[in-house]
C-alpha cells in the first residue's frame, strides 16, 4: 500500500504526529504544575479548604497528563534510532548530551517527588509536600529548558565543528551550543505559552461550571484565576513572539518570508499579507489582501525598510510555504482572539459582572481548547519552516532519515496512528469526564476538625456539613 509513497515522507508524518500528540501533555502539564503549586500555597496561608479541594482535583488530572506525556515522550524518541538513525549519528555529539542532562535534572527531580506530591499529603508534613510540590513544577520548567536548548541548537547551530566522519561535535565553549542565539527567546515564547494554555483550560472548566451555578464557588475560584492569569500572560505572550520574529528574521529569514507570504523581496517596504493563498509553484500569493507596508513596519520598525523574500532562495531549498502561512495565522489570530477574552474578563471584573455575564463564560469554554491548538500551530511553524533542514542551513532531512523501505515505515505509522488515538483518547475522554464532574468536597480529610467559613457560599456549606445541598 505504501511501496510508492516516499519513505521520508512517512517519516516526516510519523514524526509529526507524535510529536504533536506528545506536546500537548507538556505545554498542559508546566503550567498545571505552577497551579498546583500556588493552590497549595494559598491553602497554607489561608488555611481555606476550598483551595485544598481544587488542588486534589487539578493534582488527579495533572497526574493522567503527566503520565500519557512521558509515555508519548518514550514512544517518540525511539524514532530517532529507528527512522532518523542518520541523524542520531551526525548530531548525536551535541544533542545526546543535552538530553542527558534533561533526564539527569528534569525528569530525576520529577520523579523523585512526584509520589510524594501524588500520595504523601497524609505521610509528611505540609511543608515538605508542599517543597514537593514546587520540585516538581520546578523540573517541569527544567525539562522544557533542556529539550527547547536542543531544538533551539537545530534552528540556530553554534559551538560545533564537524569531525572526519561528518559528525557535529562541540567545539570549545557547553554554554555557546545552550544559549544559542533562538534559544532565550523561543523558551520564554513556549513557557508562556504553556502558561496560557493551562489558563484557558482550567478557566473554561470554571465557565462550565459557572454556566451551570453561578454561586460555585470552586467554578468562581478557578475561573477569577485562570481570567487574571490570562491578562497577565496574554500580552506578555504577544510582545515575546514579536521578539521571537525578529530573532527568526536575523538567523533564518527564510522561515519569516514564508511565515509572511513574501515570495518576492520588497526593496521600499513590505506588506502585510493578512489572508490570501500562497501558490508555490507560481511564487505567488493568490487572492492575497494586505496592508501595505505594515510587515516592515513590524519587523523592522521602519515603514520603507527593505525586506527579503524568497526569491533569493533556491526552490528546493524553500520551506513549504503554504503550510507555514497558515499554521502562522492560527497561532497569531488565536493569540489576539486570548487577548480579547482578557480584555472582556478585565472589564467583567471591573464591572462586577465577572461571575453572571453568561456569554463571557461561553466565550471562556470555546476558548479552552484554543491554547493546544496555538502551541501545536506555533511548533507546526517553527519546525515546517526550518525545512527542507534538520539542522538549519547544515543538514537536510533528506539526508537523516534511515535507509527504510516506504512499506515498513508506513505500517509503523498505521500502528501509531491506531494505538495513540485508543490509548490516548481514552486518557483524554478521562481527563474531559473529571473537568464535566467538577470539584468535590473530602469530607473525609476534614474530619470534625472546624472549616473555614468565610466566603463560602451556603451551598458549600451545607455540602461540607455532609448534608444534601
Amino acid at each position: 500500500m505504501f511501496a510508492a509513497v516516499d519513505p521520508i515522507l512517512l517519516a516526516r508524518i510519523q514524526f509529526g504526529f507524535t510529536v504533536s500528540f506528545h506536546f500537548i501533555f507538556p505545554s498542559f502539564s508546566i503550567g498545571l504544575a505552577s497551579y498546583l503549586a500556588v493552590l497549595e500555597a494559598l491553602w497554607l496561608r489561608t488555611r481555606d479548604e476550598a483551595y485544598l479541594d481544587l488542588f486534589k482535583f487539578w493534582l488527579k488530572i495533572f497526574a493522567v497528563a503527566f503520565a500519557m506525556g512521558v509515555v508519548s515522550g518514550i514512544v517518540m524518541s525511539y524514532q530517532f534510532g529507528t527512522n532518523w538513525a542518520v541523524f542520531s549519528d551526525k548530531t548525536g555529539p551535541v544533542l545526546g548530551p543535552l538530553m542527558a542532562y534533561e533526564v539527569l535534572t528534569a525528569f530525576f527531580l520529577e520523579a523523585g517527588f512526584l509520589g510524594v506530591m501524588l500520595f504523601g499529603m497524609e505521610k509528611v508534613g505540609k511543608k515538605l509536600h508542599f517543597a514537593a510540590t514546587c520540585m516538581v513544577a520546578l523540573g517541569t520548567f527544567i525539562s522544557a529548558f533542556w529539550i527547547l536548548s536542543a531544538n533551539s541548537w537545530m534552528q540556530t547551530p553554534r559551538g560545533y565543528a564537524v569531525n572526519a566522519a561528518g559528525q557535529f561535535v562541540p567545539a570549545g565553549d557547553w554554554l555557546t551550543i545552550i544559549f544559542n542565539p533562538s534559544f532565550p527567546y523561543r523558551l520564554v515564547h513556549t513557557v508562556t505559552g504553556a502558561y496560557l494554555t493551562t489558563a484557558l483550560a482550567v478557566g473554561a472548566v470554571g465557565a462550565w461550571h459557572l454556566l451551570k451555578d453561578r454561586q460555585n464557588r470552586f467554578a468562581r475560584i478557578m475561573f477569577s484565576m485562570a481570567m487574571g492569569m490570562i491578562a497577565v500572560v496574554a500580552p506578555l505572550q504577544i510582545a515575546a513572539g514579536d521578539t521571537q520574529g525578529l530573532n527568526t528574521l536575523e538567523h533564518q529569514p527564510a522561515k519569516i518570508a514564508a511565515m509572511e507570504g513574501h515570495f518576492q523581496s520588497h526593496a521600499d517596504g513590505a506588506p502585510l499579507i493578512l489572508f490570501g493563498l500562497p501558490n508555490q509553484r507560481e511564487q505567488r500569493v493568490d487572492y492575497a489582501i494586505e496592508v501595505p507596508k505594515l510587515s516592515s513596519l513590524i519587523l523592522k520598525h521602519d515603514l520603507n525598510a527593505p525586506l527579503a523574500g524568497l526569491d533569493w532562495v533556491p526552490r528546493d531549498k524553500q520551506p513549504p510555504v503554504p503550510v507555514v502561512f497558515w499554521s502562522f495565522r492560527v497561532m497569531v489570530g488565536l493569540g489576539f482572539a486570548m487577548l480579547g477574552l482578557a480584555l472582556w474578563a478585565l472589564l467583567a471584573r471591573v464591572l462586577g459582572r465577572l461571575y453572571d455575564w453568561r456569554w463571557l463564560h461561553r466565550a471562556a469554554l470555546v476558548m479552552g481548547p484554543s491554547g493546544f491548538v496555538a502551541v501545536i500551530a506555533g511548533w507546526i511553524t517553527t519546525e515546517v519552516g526550518r525545512q527542507p533542514y534538520t539542522v538549519y542551513g547544515l543538514l537536510q532531512t533528506a539526508q537523516s532519515a534511515s535507509p527504510l523501505a516506504a512499506p515498513a515505515v508506513g505500517a509503523s505509522l498505521v500502528a501509531f496512528v491506531l494505538v495513540y488515538f485508543a490509548v490516548f483518547g481514552v486518557g483524554t475522554w478521562y481527563i474531559l469526564k473529571l473537568m464535566h464532574e467538577g470539584v468535590h468536597v473530602h469530607e473525609s480529610d476534614l474530619g470534625d476538625a472546624p472549616i473555614r467559613t468565610a466566603g463560602v457560599t451556603p451551598t458549600l456549606q451545607v455540602q461540607r456539613q455532609g448534608q444534601p445541598a
